[in-house]
């Protein structure tokens, strides 16, 4: 049988800094337990922080979503506000420092991940574990001026994960076999219905344009609120575009005269075409064009203010 070698393994992981269990050290280095809950049970939640300039992109509400999620799985949040400012900040000056780049010339992405802790392998909650702590920087990846300015290509399937996607969890299996099936015949992202209603992407936020408006999925447990949420909501309202939350019918979505991708790392991206059907007018349209108009000017807000770690 003929084996391949994984580039991944622990021998070859950078040398970058990350933080685990209150010290820092490097990713190759970095080790813990078989036996910790977040790798036997996938039972943790995590977070992913843009760094634009070296500054925390919104960084209250990150913090305010693992709280959240935190609180779902009866883990204390093992950090104060504060504490996280300073791993974070920590993390990325090193970070850059390790490429040779200066933080303010080199956008970023924290990865911040918490599991219940150690124990012998059983479904219960334990109580009174210590949480494991692990952060991690690298360099953002966003999409390609290309993509920018054509859109992307999206496929459609059944949202067939567990009915508690709000909580920012660690499970990612569902996530992973969704993201494949578009990786599977090169599109970006696949775009998620349950029970005939618009949910979410396999690891993106949708957005629904029709008639100038912008639609998206209802808050709740179907849905995991992605920080860009409230973020789309200040930018419409500031440029005098309708916003509603609401259920989305499948046949509203394939009759969009707009389709937006939101996350960390897209930022908003316009899905051109849907089951290789053209969305609209099959390019990017003027919402589409506000909204990353709007996104890039509050970045650029941030790039002006002090570092409070906590930026709004």
């Amino acid at each position: 049988m003929m084996t391949t070698s994984n580039p991944t393994s622990s021998a070859q992981l950078p040398a970058t800094p990350c933080y685990l269990n209150g010290e820092f050290t490097a990713l190759k280095d970095a080790k813990i337990s078989v036996m910790d809950r977040g790798f036997i049970f996938g039972d943790g939640v995590y977070e992913v922080v843009p760094v634009y300039g070296g500054k925390l992109f919104r960084f209250a509400q990150h913090m305010a979503r693992l709280e959240r999620s935190l609180a779902e799985l009866r883990i204390a949040n093992p950090l104060t506000p504060a504490q996280w400012t300073e791993v974070a900040l920590k993390l990325v000056t090193a970070y850059a420092h390790s490429t040779g780049v200066r933080a303010e010339n080199l956008d970023q992405l924290v990865y911040i991940q918490i599991s219940r802790g150690v124990a012998l392998r059983d479904h219960v909650m334990l109580p009174d574990l210590t949480p494991t702590v692990f952060v991690m920087t690298s360099t953002m990846k966003p999409p390609t001026p290309e993509q920018r300015a054509q859109g992307v290509a999206c496929v459609s399937a059944d949202d067939f994960r567990w009915r508690k996607a709000h909580i920012k969890s660690t499970s990612l299996l569902g996530a992973v076999f969704a993201r494949q099936i578009s990786a599977d015949v090169d599109a970006v992202e696949t775009v998620m219905f349950r029970d005939g209603y618009l949910s979410e992407a396999a690891t993106c936020n949708v957005w629904v344009v029709r008639d100038g408006k912008v639609l998206g999925p209802p808050k709740d447990n179907l849905v995991l609120e992605g920080i860009r949420y409230g973020l789309i909501e200040a930018i419409c309202r500031e440029a005098g575009i309708g916003f509603e939350l609401r259920r989305i019918s499948r046949e509203e979505v394939f009759s969009a005269d707009e389709l937006l991708l939101s996350s960390a790392t897209k930022e908003i991206l316009a899905v051109t075409t849907l089951d290789g059907q053209p969305v609209g007018r099959g390019r990017p349209g003027p919402v589409c064009a506000q909204l990353y108009a709007g996104y890039q000017q509050v970045k650029e807000q941030m790039r002006l203010e002090p570092q409070l770690g906590m930026t709004a």
